[in-house]
């Protein structure tokens, strides 16, 4: 089948080697502009234009996908299919008209539940014990189409959004060579979304990530691993910014403490309260720091029984 290959970051890029590892014929690949990066700012290539120019696939990099030029170009590969993961542009429905059989999709998430650009996240911010990935034929709604594959995921307690969506990969990969191997004709099942049951998966903003230690042990646990690793949850330890990279919720009680206070700290890192129980901080990131376990935190921030996180 021969397939023009849309995708930006290395979410895509597992995809990407699945799809030529199983000797499938990708003619081209589209991403986005080289973007500078890091704190030199150094301009740097997608993930998946890195491996197409290893591959000497031609790789496309529009701007806008608005433009009748990338549209021409796109039509002279002759595709059967347009692949799109995690690309980050809407196709025009010109471009979802290009392929002979149709453009899919693989999405973070058991559609219709989570539609949107952060499916990964919320569902862990959620708190959910399962979620899945999605095969679907693309239409000009988002994430709206009609499915052609599924497969189910379990969240593990400890698992953070980035973890996850690692592993989700993998998955998502796995499913889209079986489904490419299994309708070499382009007869994909279509089934449609249930309306009733769409949610929304909204992108994730800086402001999210502030810890409100009054709320339940739980619910603090959910932020911190749904928002890694962007935008990151924090507090703030005498008027600094202090990012929580991993925690862990105990048995502990946080009886005679204020929600933010610290009630214990030990080799492992330090104990905070919240509404009902404690949580165990295990690995932090200071302002303008290295990401460093939380008991180096503690002995060399002198964070003592009674200190506040604001």
């Amino acid at each position: 089948m021969r397939i023009v290959f849309f995708g930006s970051d290395e979410f895509a890029a597992v995809h990407l080697e699945a799809l030529l590892a199983a000797g499938q014929q990708v003619a081209a690949c589209v991403t986005g502009p080289d973007k500078p990066q890091g704190r030199g700012m150094k301009l740097t290539v997608p993930p998946i234009k890195q491996m197409a120019l290893d591959r000497q696939i031609p790789c496309l990099q529009p701007a806008s996908l608005k433009d009748k030029a990338v549209t021409e170009a796109l039509k002279a590969y002759q595709a059967d299919i347009f692949v799109v993961v995690a690309y980050g542009y809407l196709l025009t429905q010109e471009i979802l008209d290009i392929p002979r059989f149709l453009c899919m999709n693989v999405h973070g998430s058991l559609l219709p539940k989570y539609r949107g650009a952060a499916p990964v996240n919320w569902a862990v911010l959620n708190g959910d014990n399962e979620t899945g990935v999605s095969i679907q034929k693309m239409v000009l709604r988002l994430d709206a189409g009609d499915i052609i594959a599924q497969e189910k995921m379990t969240i593990g307690g400890d698992e953070d959004a980035g973890q996850l969506r690692g592993r989700m990969s993998r998955v998502g990969a796995g499913l889209l060579v079986k489904i490419l191997k299994e309708h070499p004709q382009g007869d994909f099942p279509l089934i449609p979304q249930d309306q009733a049951l769409v949610t929304y998966a909204p992108k994730l903003t800086k402001d999210m990530g502030r810890i409100d230690w009054k709320k339940t042990a739980a619910s603090v646990n959910n932020q911190v691993r749904g928002l890694q690793p962007w935008p990151g949850a924090y507090t703030f330890y005498k008027g600094k910014m202090l990012k929580i990279i991993k925690l862990l919720v105990t048995a502990e009680a946080g009886g005679g403490f204020s929600p933010g206070q610290v009630i214990k700290t030990d080799k492992n890192g330090f104990y905070v309260a919240c509404a009902d129980k404690a949580l165990l901080v295990k690995e932090v990131q200071p302002e303008a720091g290295r990401v460093m376990p939380a008991a180096s935190f503690v002995a060399g921030y002198k964070v003592i029984q009674g200190s506040l996180l604001e």
